[in-house]
């Protein structure tokens, strides 16, 4: 008896985009907070679920279908940390009780924003082989952790919340930037909003794969 094994290939449009202005979005929104414009976070809980977290876990998904490691762990890894985020700002309001509330302790934070430092210091290593608008929104999202890390701890609040506050409003500038050229590009199949090529130095430029955008 022959045994016919046909693979059938699932072709998925590149979720980059929609990932992006998630994390956009959300970040443009608590910058507001962080610097002064806006004040309160009920406002923000809902970007922070919905576009900080399921829009980058949907992309995130997406990216699985492509085998693309980088994006999976990268949309990831940040849509949980907003769901994360939103979730502690509810215990801190007391939504899930008094005694939730009050046994709140901001260093725990400090303690996962480290964790996600150390994670964003080896995507951006990772960032860059992809192109420079990603390269630069990773430089800034580590710059961002080491402002929350050092403002929750304490140190130099002032001065490490101002850096905090600059950081993700640059990273939400830039997202919507690079969200916008993911659309452009893929759409019209040319390059209309440049993001720059990838530095390869750890991937030789004449063997990498280039980014399609680039």
């Amino acid at each position: 008896m022959e045994n016919n094994t046909q693979n059938v290939k699932v072709q998925v449009a590149d979720p980059s985009a929609l990932g992006m202005f998630g994390l956009a979005m959300v970040t443009l929104v608590a910058s507001s907070q962080k610097l002064g414009i806006t004040e309160g976070l009920s406002f923000i809980i809902p970007w922070a679920f919905f576009l900080g977290g399921i829009a980058q876990l949907f992309a995130c998904v997406q990216d699985a279908k492509h085998n693309n490691v980088f994006g999976q762990t990268a949309f990831g890894a940040y849509g949980l940390f907003w769901i994360g985020v939103g979730t502690s700002w509810l215990i801190q309001m007391g939504v899930f009780g008094k005694e939730l509330a009050a046994q709140v302790d901001p260093k725990q934070l400090a303690f996962a924003f480290i964790g996600y430092l150390v994670l964003s210091l080896f995507l951006t290593v990772g960032a860059m082989e992809t192109n420079m608008v990603l390269f630069s929104i990773f430089v800034l999202i580590d710059v961002l952790f080491v402002g929350l890390i050092l403002s929750t701890f304490g140190i130099a609040p002032e001065l490490a919340h101002d850096v905090a506050a600059v950081s993700e409003f640059l990273i939400s500038i830039i997202g919507l930037y690079g969200a916008g050229a993911n659309v452009l590009n893929n759409h019209f199949g040319r390059v209309v909003c440049p993001v720059g090529k990838p530095f390869g130095i750890f991937k030789p430029q004449a063997k990498m794969k280039l980014v399609k955008n680039a």
